[in-house]
């Protein structure tokens, strides 16, 4: 038996490939072939675009699949959200679409956009939207290259960013968020409830959310005088709760800890003034709670 898993080709594929690796699993993609390789003979792995893997997932096509909240909702998909991963394509946090117009227009609230052109990849999600606002609006769908359409092809957008550089670079402003998003696993409901697939998937699960809580993270392992000991955990951050283990010489000990990568570069030097020595920092893939 097979588990027969989506991955999302195009902007997520990269981030994607790379949790994968650090979760433990090789993927290896060819720009001609839709069916990536992967060293896990259980698992069958296909190239689908984000905004249609809810659909082939819905339908059975696949058994799970990686795709953002957001399509999951465009498409009124009925799925099992087996995790939420919170990585996008070029940070690990969430994305936002937003309603967004030319700064030198005249729109300031969605209200002010009543009977106007509205462009945006979102259709449905913008129209149950505007619904909500009690707003009538033409919402056309765009193809691509959203963020240039306005003035002259729309009188605003419905677009997704994670920094808003794109935007205010085509000197637009942001009116209102009209949903948030992630990356989330989700599966097929029949394929859900086959025991084997369903275990499967929590394994997969586990492994993710692992890679997910080390990024950014390091250890960092270092020798200890028994008399600096209260020197050194003095400078490591508060409830990081380190591993200390008796080393054969009784007056020395080994402190082990996990620190966010940012702050060791300060850290260290506190260390060696403190009494630390033979200071190792590791990289980390997993960290399973």
């Amino acid at each position: 038996m097979k588990l027969k898993l989506g991955i999302p080709k195009g902007s997520l594929e990269n981030a994607t490939i790379d949790l994968f690796r650090r979760a433990g699993f090789n993927i290896t993609t060819s720009s001609r072939n839709y069916y990536p390789a992967i060293d896990d003979p259980e698992i069958e792995c296909m190239l689908i675009r984000a905004q249609e893997m809810a659909r082939y997932v819905e339908d059975g096509v696949l058994d799970a699949g990686l795709t953002g909240r957001d399509w999951v909702e465009e498409n009124e998909a009925k799925v099992e959200t087996v995790a939420d991963l919170i990585y996008a394509k070029q940070s690990f946090g969430k994305v936002r679409w937003v309603l967004a117009a030319p700064e030198a227009s005249p729109f300031k609230t969605v209200e002010d956009l009543r009977g106007k052109i509205i462009a945006t990849e979102l259709v449905s999600t913008t129209e149950r939207y505007l619904a909500s606002k009690g707003v009538k609006a033409r919402v056309e769908f765009s193809w691509g290259a959203t963020e240039v359409k306005p003035p002259d092809l729309a009188d605003a957008i419905v677009e997704v960013t994670e920094t808003g550089s794109s935007l205010r670079a085509n000197k637009l402003r942001i009116i209102e968020t009209v949903l948030e998003s992630n990356t989330q696993l989700i599966a097929n409901v029949d394929s859900w409830r086959d025991e084997w697939k369903r275990r499967k998937l929590e394994d997969i699960k586990l492994l993710l959310e692992g890679a997910m809580n080390a990024l950014g993270k390091v250890g960092l392992l270092m020798n200890v005088k028994r008399e600096d000991l209260a020197a050194v955990l003095g400078i490591l951050p508060a409830l990081k709760n380190p591993t200390i283990s008796q080393l054969s010489d009784d007056a020395w000990v080994a402190v082990n800890t996990i620190l966010e990568e940012l702050t060791v570069r300060n850290i260290i030097p506190r260390l060696k003034d403190a009494g630390a020595q033979g200071i190792v920092e590791y990289p980390l893939n997993k960290i399973v709670m």
